[in-house]
């Protein structure tokens, strides 16, 4: 089978952290607004970025189910199917999801777009909001992400409750230029509305994506009113992973250097392995990992950036498919350095490969989690058309993460050991943190 992801891990090839200019060739992360490179071999969190893929083939059809069906029936019998074959889920939500197959097959459809309701009821009863039926648009914007030359404005998406925000807005950017602010609410892009409680940032980024010079149109929340802005897509430079030395900490002896990383490419250990050398050839004594919103990105660049700080054969993550099959991952060298005191700031917004990184720290004794309770976003996608891309597609959870300690933390988070605010700018972590989480 042919597959194509669309999101984080074209990063390996094409990473923001060089900062150089991407080209036509190129395509965005949904989150982020990142871009990705081709050839495609990507991984996705759907909100944050786990791993999901594009599958551009069709499932099997079994033609005992075809006979008498008409158009509309036969959409619906492929779309049960392919959820059936993957979902990780296999109570369903403690649902007879067989006796659901049968009750919408007995229906008469009117036209294909009461069918496409019929799927997008189904698959919401399954309580995961992940796992959805996306319409023709909205699948043809995701391969044309993975597949074509698409271009953003520059704001990194991230969950708010149910509600899709601007986690972070990248300088000199069209959102930055435009007016786009950092906690505006997401209501409506070029037409398509965000306001029902069902939307995901990628979701929100498949729209705002599109070619280079065209304009999108988006409504925002803040403060309880609407603004309306109307911008133009660019190619974007985002640099995805920052480091410098910050200001005096009363009652914490030596420099604390931070290294802000705002979310996971194949690339991002070796960019931080670069700025973590750098800061303590000027001085820093202790390190802040500044995770706030982080949505994940390329699960193997967070698994790297964890092994940088940890000894051999330490336990990871651990990766859990619908049949229970575990695949772990462990460290496989000492990382470079296992001594400097490290201090893991996290957000509401802080997830997937985010949270992976942070739990490998956390539960392997190398690092104080400090903030909030992280999003919990622990669960991995793959996207598969329906009759080869004309119906759309749906999104299916496949899989789903355990930390090192076999902690699920999907929908829970990761509990910090210390809270702290989490509100102090971008470029100054250490304003949110005290003197007690380096002692």
């Amino acid at each position: 089978m042919q597959t194509l992801s669309i999101t984080s891990q074209l990063n390996q090839m094409n990473s923001a952290e060089n900062e150089s200019d991407y080209k036509e060739t190129q395509t965005k992360n949904p989150l982020i607004d990142c871009p990705l490179t081709k050839p495609l071999v990507t991984a996705i969190t759907i909100f944050s970025l786990a791993i999901t893929t594009l599958s551009t083939n069709p499932q099997p059809a079994q033609a005992a189910d075809y006979g008498a069906f008409t158009d509309e029936q036969r959409f619906i019998a492929e779309a049960w199917r392919t959820v059936d074959s993957a979902y990780i889920d296999r109570t369903f939500n403690s649902q007879n999801w067989f006796q659901m197959r049968q009750d919408a097959l007995k229906k008469n459809y009117k036209n294909m777009n009461e069918a496409q309701a019929e799927v997008e009821k189904m698959l919401s009863s399954l309580g995961d909001r992940y796992t959805r039926y996306l319409p023709p648009s909205k699948y043809e914007s995701m391969v044309n992400a993975a597949t074509g030359s698409v271009y953003g404005v520059g704001v990194e998406l991230a969950q708010s409750g149910d509600r899709v925000i601007a986690s972070d807005v990248e300088p000199n950017s069209p959102a930055s230029r435009g007016g786009l602010e950092r906690n505006d609410v997401f209501v409506e892009v070029d037409g398509v509305k965000f306001d029902d409680g069902k939307a995901t940032p990628d979701d929100v980024a498949v729209v705002v994506r599109g070619p280079e010079g065209s304009k999108v149109g988006v409504v925002v929340e803040r403060g309880g009113k609407k603004l309306d802005y109307i911008l133009t897509r660019e190619p974007i430079k985002i640099t995805s992973v920052r480091s410098y030395i910050g200001g005096d900490i009363p009652g914490v002896d030596g420099k604390v250097g931070v290294i802000r990383i705002k979310n996971f490419s194949g690339t991002t250990a070796d960019t931080v392995q670069e700025q973590l050398e750098d800061l303590k050839k000027k001085g820093a004594k202790k390190i802040v990992l500044d995770l706030r919103g982080n949505p994940g990105g390329l699960l193997p660049g967070g698994v790297d950036t964890a092994s940088l700080f940890l000894e051999a054969n330490k336990p990871v993550v651990f990766v859990a498919d619908k049949n229970g099959v575990v695949d772990s991952q462990s460290t496989f060298k000492d990382g470079i350095d296992l001594e400097i005191p490290l201090v893991i700031l996290v957000d509401r917004n802080t997830a997937s490969a985010a949270e992976v990184m942070t739990a490998a720290l956390q539960e392997n004794k190398r690092a104080l989690v400090a903030g909030e309770q992280s999003f919990g976003k622990g669960i991995v996608q793959t996207i598969r058309q329906l009759e080869e891309g004309k119906n759309g597609g749906v999104a299916v959870t496949i899989a789903r993460y355990e930390t090192p300690e076999h902690h699920n933390i999907n929908k829970q988070g990761i509990t910090v050991d210390v809270k702290t605010s989490v509100d102090c700018e971008k470029t100054d972590a250490l304003a949110c943190l005290s003197k007690e989480v380096f002692n």
